[in-house]
């Protein structure tokens, strides 16, 4: 039998504005019988306790430690305004005055894409070295210390703040993921270091305290249920596509699939797909090193046990209505209104997500089961992180399977809360394949199926490549195109040479360049530097580039790791053509270019690189060193992912 969850919230919960202007008037009545300050006005006290949080996440953990430092403000009586810093008007950041910044970094090195825009525009400032000099700041960097470039992003816009003039409360945060306790082991300590200076600039006024932790806090939205009497009354709105408008995540384009094929042979382990995509209604030509970013859904029979584990009544309607003027609501691509719970688990809620700390805390306050309560409580605190970690991050145990391990509590959550234990579906981005100079209109993915199996017994299933080979000829696929990290030299018969070293499906953004410069007519000092399995079942492309190089168009060196006793990668195949490609690198000054998976082989082909500058050199490996920072890295781009 289903049952619904009710929007009642638990006796203790008020809003956290509602919170705030209890204590504060409180404090001001006693205040005033005191017969002291009797004109303070808290409305102005509060309007001068702003604080920024600003955040450049790519998968979401700096986004969500960001959403944290703006829950802890509001305890200390803070108005927080909680923004990617791409979508916070530089002109407002200046002015600023307090300022947290939550960076992770991602690829080797890379900016994550929704800070780069500020930090361009920052840049583009750095002859005003008193530009910040009201800005009292602070920067947590999210990284990964098995990496070369360990938290680099953040470093260097810690370095940009002060180099324009602003002023740290609090030396550098620098979170790591090979912690035991992963980066909340530094971002706890960090922040309470944190709040102590910045309450040391602004403090509360005698006799008031921080807002107890056992409040439980404002729902991000609220929820209105559609009901007899509201049919018809209500506005209804459903998602059209803009086309004279710029396709985006707030305005997708509704591509039609036109070709879900797949490029593997059928007893590969390995699924990978070539997936096209009518794209004539994208105003603007897509690039080489473009990604299209795609809006996916939660497959069907997940979707069905979620709404079974929690009681969900699936046609039920309702309306999302804002409880912080900051906190935008979903756009309409992906939330109708009225939308139903069905649409709103199928389309919006990431329940396949790998659930983060808070959403234990939040789950504490709902629970009727004192066990229940005491595990949420373990996982929600610093001591308990190690257990969090081999409970959830370790298996790859999704929120969907943690709410049905807690029968007391899964049934109890209100709906308006749901949205704040649930992270939203991410668009992913997928490397386009193809030249739009070459294939009009359309664009083609190169996608790895991702099945893999963890200590549970279900496989863990990657939701967008799931989805999208699901998907027949005809569907249609909320898409985008934007920049990615590679950016190409245009076509020309002067253009420099191009070395592309590309892996499994790293390839897809080169067969793009490939096309563009075939297409254009300039394909001289082409090289693919290509690696596999096998070449007989996962050798992508292999008609298309063979006949390139039949033509002189195209200089292949492959790498098949399988097909003999010695496994043989793409930093071998380079070491053994270290003299054709110094020639190229050293002489020509040829731009290199690598993509692939982020862990080892990007180190791999760097110290192959540094190799082949040193034998090209013949000055040993420090000189080789030099040249590689001071030359050739200026020529080489990567682009990779986790």
């Amino acid at each position: 039998m289903t049952t619904t969850m009710t929007t009642t919230e638990p006796p203790v919960s008020r809003s956290r504005l509602e919170i705030n202007l209890i204590r504060l008037l409180e404090e001001t009545q006693q205040m005033a019988n005191g017969n002291k300050t009797k004109d303070w006005k808290y409305e102005k006290w509060l309007e001068d306790r702003r604080l920024v949080v600003l955040y450049g996440s790519q998968t979401g953990t700096a986004q969500e430690v960001a959403e944290r430092i703006g829950r802890e403000a509001q305890r200390y009586f803070f108005l927080a305004t909680v923004a990617a810093m791409d979508d916070y008007p530089l002109e407002d950041f200046v002015r600023s005055g307090l300022v947290v910044f939550v960076a992770s970094t991602t690829g080797q090195g890379d900016d994550p894409d929704n800070m780069r825009g500020f930090f361009k525009s920052l840049w583009a400032r750095r002859k005003n070295r008193q530009l910040l000099s009201q800005l009292n700041f602070g920067v947590i960097g999210l990284g990964d210390s098995s990496y070369q470039k360990f938290n680099y992003a953040a470093k260097r816009l810690n370095n940009l703040l002060l180099f324009l003039g602003g002023q740290p409360l609090q030396k550098i945060g620098l979170g790591d993921d090979q912690h035991d306790l992963g980066p909340d082991f530094v971002v706890d300590s960090w922040l309470k270091g944190w709040w102590a200076k910045v309450m040391e600039l602004y403090p509360l006024p005698e006799g008031l305290r921080p807002i107890d932790k056992a409040l439980l806090p404002m729902s991000k939205y609220r929820v209105k249920f559609v009901d007899d009497n509201s049919v018809g009354k209500d506005p209804h709105e459903r998602y059209v596509y803009s086309p004279e408008e710029e396709a985006s995540q707030v305005n997708p384009c509704m591509a039609r699939l036109t070709v879900n094929k797949r490029v593997t042979a059928p007893d590969h382990f390995q699924d990978v797909r070539l997936i096209e995509f009518d794209v004539n209604q994208i105003k603007k030509r897509h690039m080489p090193g473009d990604v299209l970013m795609v809006q996916p859904q939660n497959l069907v029979e997940h979707v069905e046990e979620f709404l079974n584990v929690l009681g969900l009544d699936p046609e039920r309607k309702f309306y999302l209505e804002q409880n912080d003027p900051n906190t935008p609501l979903p756009p309409l691509s992906v939330l109708p209104r009225p939308c139903t719970m069905r649409e709103c688990v199928t389309n919006y809620l990431d329940i396949q997500a790998i659930p983060k700390r808070f959403f234990f805390e939040l789950l504490a306050f709902f629970t009727k089961d004192e066990t229940e309560k005491e595990k949420f409580e373990e996982f929600a605190s610093s001591e308990g992180q190690q257990d969090l970690f081999d409970y959830c991050n370790r298996p790859k145990r999704s929120i969907m399977e943690v709410l049905a391990d807690f029968p007391h509590t899964n049934k109890n959550i209100p709906f308006d809360y749901l949205f704040d234990l649930v992270p939203p579906i991410r668009p992913r981005p997928y490397s386009i394949a193809s030249s739009s100079l070459m294939l009009p209109g359309k664009a083609q993915l190169l996608i790895a199926v991702v099945n893999y199996k963890t200590i549970l017994k279900r496989p863990r299933l990657g939701l967008c490549t799931n989805w999208l080979a699901r998907q027949s000829t005809g569907a249609l696929v909320p898409v985008w195109v934007k920049p990615g990290t590679l950016t190409f030299p245009p076509p020309s018969e002067d253009a420099p040479p191009v070395i592309m070293i590309g892996p499994g499906t790293g390839c897809a953004p080169f067969r793009s360049y490939l096309q563009e410069r075939v297409a254009a007519g300039c394909h001289e000092n082409l090289v693919m530097i290509f690696g596999c399995r096998n070449r007989t079942k996962d050798h992508f492309f292999r008609e298309e580039w063979e006949g390139l190089e039949a033509e002189g168009k195209l200089r292949l060196y492959c790498a098949f790791s399988r097909d003999q006793e010695d496994k043989i990668y793409v930093q071998h195949i380079m070491r053994e053509n270290a003299d054709t490609l110094w020639d190229l690198m050293g002489n020509k000054q040829a731009l290199v270019y690598f993509a692939g998976n982020a862990k080892r082989v990007p180190i791999d082909v760097y110290e192959a690189l540094t190799y082949i500058c040193e034998k090209g050199r013949a000055q040993g490996p420090q000189d080789a060193e030099t040249y590689m920072k001071k030359d050739l890295e200026k020529r080489y781009q990567t682009e990779t992912w986790a």
